[in-house]
This record gives C-alpha cells, sequence and structure tokens, in this order.
C-alpha cells in the first residue's frame, strides 16, 4: 500500500508514532485505521474535549486515545520542514502551527484526517474502543467521512466567546502565540484589538470579554492573546461547516454536544450511548 504521507528521511519512515502506531505496518496482523471503529473527537479550542475525553477514558471499557492531534501536527511539520528543505526545529506558535498545517492541506486536502487514515496500528496494544482528538473544519471531516466508514463522529461545540473565556482559565502552555496582531481600531476595547474581533464577536459579546479585564480578573495582554488564538483558529476552520458536513455526508454515524447546555459528564453519556 503506498503511504503519500512518509516523509523524505529513511529513519523516520519506519519509526512508531507510539509504541505500536506507525506510518506502515511493522509486523504481521497491523491493522490500517482506515477500517476500524473508530471514535474521532471533533471540535476547534476550549469546546471542551479534553474534559470530556478524560471521562471516556474512565468509562468502562475505557476509550483509548490514539495519538493526538497536536502529536500528528508535530509530524506534518516535520514533512513540510523536509519537503521544503527547512531545518527541522520544534513549532510552538500557535499561528505558525496553523501555517504549516495550511501548507499540508495545499498538497493533502484533507489535512489531519487524512494522516489519520494512513495510520497502523498493533491491535494488541491498542483494543477496541479507540478513540482521536481530534479534527476541525470541513475538509477534514468531509475527508474522514468519506475514507474512513467506520469511524463515528462527536461533535463539541461552543460560541467563540465561550471558548476565549475558557482559555482564560485553562492556563495550557499550548496556547501561546509568539506575537499578538493589532488592529488600528481606536475604538477597540481594551484586550480585543485584534484584527478580525468584529467579524467573530458581536458587540455585546465584546463587551463581556472587556468587563473581564475592567474588573480585573485577566489582564488586556492575556484577554488579546487568547482572543487572538480564537480568531486565526477560525480562520483557518469554521466549526458550523464542519457540523454541516458531517450531518450532510455521515448523519447516523454524527452526535452533536452544545457543551454550554451539557455537562461533561452528560456530553460523554451522550457520545457512550452513540457507539
Amino acid at each position: 500500500m503506498e503511504n503519500r504521507f512518509l516523509v523524505s528521511s529513511s529513519t523516520i519512515h519506519n519509526l512508531e508514532i507510539a509504541p505500536g502506531i506507525a506510518w506502515t505496518p511493522l509486523a504481521d496482523g497491523w491493522r490500517s485505521v482506515a477500517h476500524l471503529p473508530l471514535l474521532i473527537l471533533v471540535g476547534v479550542t476550549g469546546v471542551g474535549k479534553s474534559t470530556t475525553l478524560a471521562l471516556l477514558e474512565a468509562a468502562e471499557p475505557p476509550v483509548r486515545q490514539l495519538p493526538d492531534r497536536r502529536t500528528l501536527a508535530d509530524q506534518l511539520i516535520t514533512k513540510v520542514q523536509l519537503d521544503a528543505g527547512e531545518p527541522v526545529r520544534a513549532v510552538t506558535d500557535r499561528a505558525e502551527r496553523f501555517d504549516y498545517t495550511r501548507r499540508y492541506r495545499e498538497q493533502n486536502p484533507g489535512g489531519l484526517a487524512q494522516a489519520l487514515s494512513q495510520l497502523w496500528i498493533d491491535p494488541a496494544r491498542w483494543p477496541q474502543p479507540l478513540c482521536f482528538d481530534g479534527l476541525r473544519g470541513a475538509e477534514e471531516v468531509g475527508f474522514a467521512a468519506a475514507h474512513l466508514p467506520a469511524a463515528r463522529f462527536a461533535v463539541l461545540d461552543a460560541p467563540d466567546v465561550v471558548r476565549v473565556e475558557r482559555l482564560l482559565g485553562r492556563g495550557d502552555r499550548f496556547d501561546r502565540l509568539a506575537a499578538t496582531p493589532l488592529s488600528a481600531n481606536p475604538a477597540a476595547l481594551p484586550g480585543l484589538d485584534v484584527p478580525g474581533v468584529d467579524a467573530l464577536f458581536t458587540p455585546e459579546e465584546q463587551a463581556r470579554l472587556a468587563a473581564l479585564v475592567a474588573q480585573g480578573n485577566v489582564s488586556a495582554d492575556d484577554l488579546r492573546a487568547k482572543v487572538a488564538i480564537v480568531v486565526t483558529e477560525r480562520q483557518n476552520y469554521d466549526p458550523a461547516a464542519a457540523i454541516a458536513a458531517l450531518q450532510r455526508l455521515a448523519p447516523a454515524r454524527t452526535v452533536v454536544v452544545d457543551t454550554t447546555r451539557f455537562t461533561p459528564e452528560q456530553a460523554a453519556e451522550q457520545i457512550l450511548s452513540e457507539q
């Protein structure tokens, strides 16, 4: 089977991503992820995937998580760097990571879903049920719906303003941009002087976020950084378009959960009941 994802370095070619998981079958009996009944979480940053996933992993039987989106994105970034003749280096800045994954999608329209479909696993080390966290955007979920016919999709959704609030409270070291762009709008509220804010947040939502600064709950710099992450991500992935694509292409295999209406426990229960 041809694997178009394999990078140009033979040292990476046959390396396991994790014990029992690789881009090619490393032993007899390994199975392609493309044919497994995989649970795929779908959602952008701050919708509650990590909390829900922890509950799924504590279920009986436990749902086992494959190497997640960040891990696969690291692999894609390495591939883009090698193919472009760039030095291989770690990329932690969110905006720069978005740029690298965009460059990967230019040659591989399925993006992370295309990479996921090319994984092979040792079923002795990775018994069912298995989960992948996670896919984003209409292109990725559309590819997954077509090329992962046994997969089921659990979409977690939340408004962008709620996502910013959650990012402010979670303290994830991954939630960073090397530089936060500033808008030229002199009337912008503190922490909301980021290009693209007006297209994403209503005036009421902007006032709601700015109040966090006025009340001393967060700094303007911290709010600006989290708003910039959400704005940048939404420029690359449209949650509504992803939901519409799944409801059109795989309605019987898709459950959508609004995480502002349901607790993580209720979200996990809904997801498990659909499996």
